[in-house]
């Protein structure tokens, strides 16, 4: 509705006398303040309840995992959004000048030339398959076999988590797992319809009653990553791109799964999928993956891309990759191998792993270094030029070891 101008002149006069006395109120206290602000009610920030077991599982590919596996599973996602877990292969199985094995009595379980350097053991522990379900026996595979279980064991004791890869020998040939060592194919005759299908249910049975001997002292099945057929992007093993078909990786996979799972009642896995680096878009990097029904984990190995010259930013938007991918399948992502040999750039880990974790916003579970030898180190030992910057990275609030791990087979 149009107003004259006689009544907005007025109410401009009415305006003007008001904040006359207002002013003259103020001034008779002697003070001149602002008006007191208007109250607003608190904001009360509710922190996100933790989802249910039953709904953690629904997301898994074993819906009827331990409540352990599935806890581990959440945690995982839970921790990549903010810090990155820390691991090492054979930690307490090897090192340099050292190793728990059979031809070497006496080796403490509780040795690690990670903890000797930094005081802390890794928060991952990386072991593998290989002597565990293969072609051989007598009393040093049978070594391996138990001296496996102990530092499993030893490893969740401790709050840590365990990771298993397989680099598994030929089941047709009987050979070793590097294609040169036995070139013969193998993949087409292993998955079901071939000739050696219960050749390779057998190993598996192996792995299956390997995995449910796994008892902490807390008397809980212990949970594994299980990360089967891996770099299969590569030629240097059996089952690599060269010797069979993406359809025949992928058969292969789902059937080492849903055998392991449906038929052999393994219930404490979850199923990691990691290529090596040899992608550089979403379309590659999934060319032969098995499907979300069959992989919990989604990672990648890359040593090629973190030497001492490499550039920063080719392995970091690689991880970017296999984030956004896991953040949006609700998987959980990992940088599953890497290392520099030796490291012979001195600090590499501060200057080279932990810029390239960091390059972007991404959330990974955990990274992994490569086993320490005599011959071939991964992390310093006592003594070694990268003691004081293996030091600074540990002590990097973003790395988590595990004298810094949260309870991670319970959700809360």
């Amino acid at each position: 509705m149009k107003m004259g101008s006689k009544t907005i002149y007025l109410n401009s006069i009415t305006l003007l006398v008001l904040c006359m006395v207002n002013l003259a109120c103020k001034k008779s206290k002697g003070v001149f303040t602002d008006p007191a602000p208007i109250q607003q009610p608190p904001v009360v920030i509710v922190p996100e309840a933790p989802p249910t077991l039953s709904a953690v599982k629904d997301m898994l590919v074993d819906k009827n995992s331990s409540d352990e596996t599935a806890a581990l599973f959440y945690n995982l996602k839970k921790i990549s959004k903010s810090n990155i877990l820390f691991g090492h292969q054979d930690d307490t199985k090897r090192g340099y000048g050292w190793a728990n094995e059979q031809q070497y009595p006496g080796v403490s379980r509780e040795r690690s030339d990670v903890k000797e350097v930094t005081g802390a053991y890794p928060a991952v522990y990386g072991h593998d398959f290989l002597h565990i379900a293969n072609f051989a026996d007598g009393a040093w595979y049978d070594y391996e076999k138990q001296v496996a279980h102990d530092l499993t064991v030893d490893a969740y004791n401790r709050g840590g988590i365990n990771t298993y890869a397989w680099h598994y020998a030929n089941p047709v040939s009987k050979g070793g797992f590097y294609w040169n060592d036995s070139p013969v194919e193998a993949v087409s005759q292993i998955i079901p319809g071939g000739s050696y299908n219960a050749t390779y249910k057998n190993s598996l049975k192996e792995v299956a009653d390997f995995a449910k001997g796994l008892i902490g002292a807390d008397g809980k099945l212990i949970p594994v990553i299980f990360r089967p057929f891996h770099e299969f992007d590569g030629d240097w093993f059996w089952w690599g791109a060269s010797h069979c078909t993406p359809d025949q990786y992928k058969a292969l996979y789902q059937f080492t799964v849903t055998y392991l799972r449906d038929s052999l009642g393994v219930h404490n896995f979850l199923y990691a999928w990691s290529p090596d680096k040899n992608f550089t878009t979403e379309g590659q990097y999934l060319q032969r993956y098995p499907g979300d029904a069959y992989v919990d984990v989604v990672g990648t190995d890359n040593y090629g891309d973190v030497t001492s010259g490499s550039d920063l930013s080719i392995a970091a938007q690689k991880l970017k990759l296999v984030s956004d991918y896991a953040i949006a399948k609700k998987k959980v992502a990992a940088l599953t191998e890497t290392g520099l040999q030796n490291l012979s750039m001195t600090n590499w880990y501060t200057q080279k792993l932990l810029k390239i974790l960091q390059y972007q916003n991404i959330d990974l579970a955990y990274v992994l270094v490569w086993a320490n030898t005599t011959n071939a180190f991964w992390t310093p030992y006592p003594g070694h030029a990268a003691v004081g910057d293996f030091q600074q990275f540990k002590s990097n609030p973003y790395i988590i070891f595990n004298d810094k791990l949260p309870n991670v087979y319970k959700i809360q």
